[in-house]
């Protein structure tokens, strides 16, 4: 069957009056900031502390945007006698996000958690050029990463935190003072007083037994002879 002559144009226009009829959903950016999730991938923060200048995100890069300039220093040996050590000081870590695909390989690399994704996506610039971020602007983006999500009710606490937990538990041990019970010495005689036995009365423990008395007195001396044994039975006085 042929089709009707503007059946076509029929049915777009019955779309377009559709479409005017429903309210409009557009957001009105700038004054209207769009709600992104919370794994958005807009840049790259940095947290200098936690970089070692390992290199391993440079090297990882696919498109070669990250530029890391470091030098060395000596630091002195911690205890008398003990060796110097070296270590790698930061001087530059920047990103070009000209050339950057975000694959989100270099924050799965880095092994001392220093890059975390930023949601922050208002960094456009006029110049190709100025799209090469250093780590001063990197690192005002890391204050911008949303916090990370909450665990389940039934994991496992991190080590991190475990870690730095009981670390902090025992400092505040060795700088708080040691404190003195007042009746610590009255507790540890009664500990070692020994139990009455259930049954006895307060009054029967307390008095002394007839054999500890006993034991307490002297005995009598058994090489003296008794006054029964030396004098001579009746009946006696006349056979000697």
């Amino acid at each position: 069957m042929a089709p009707i002559p503007g059946s076509g144009l029929a049915k777009g226009l019955a779309v377009t009056l559709r479409t005017m009829t429903k309210k409009s959903v557009t957001a009105q950016y700038p004054d209207a900031q769009p709600d992104l999730p919370p794994r958005t991938r807009g840049v790259i923060g940095l947290f200098e502390e936690n970089c070692t200048v390992c290199m391993l995100c440079a090297r990882e890069c696919p498109d070669w945007c990250i530029y890391i300039d470091s030098h060395k220093e000596t630091v002195p040996a911690a205890t008398p006698g003990g060796r110097e050590r070296s270590r790698n000081v930061l001087d530059r870590f920047a990103i070009d996000f000209a050339l950057c695909m975000y694959c989100g390989i270099c924050i799965e690399v880095c092994p001392f958690d220093a890059l975390f994704w930023s949601p922050e996506f208002e960094y456009a610039e006029t110049d190709i050029r100025d799209l090469t971020h250093e780590r001063d602007k990197l690192r005002e983006w890391m204050w911008t990463v949303p916090a990370p999500p909450a665990l389940d009710p039934g994991a496992e606490e991190p080590k991190e935190l475990a870690t730095a937990r009981k670390t902090a538990d025992k400092l505040a041990a060795q700088q708080a003072p040691p404190v003195t019970e007042p009746h610590a010495d009255e507790q540890a005689r009664a500990a070692e007083r020994p139990t009455r036995p259930q049954g006895d009365s307060k009054q029967q423990t307390d008095q002394p037994t007839p054999q500890t008395d006993q034991t307490d007195q002297p005995t009598p001396d058994t090489d003296q002879p008794s006054p029964q044994t030396d004098q001579p039975k009746p009946g006696q006085e006349g056979r000697e």
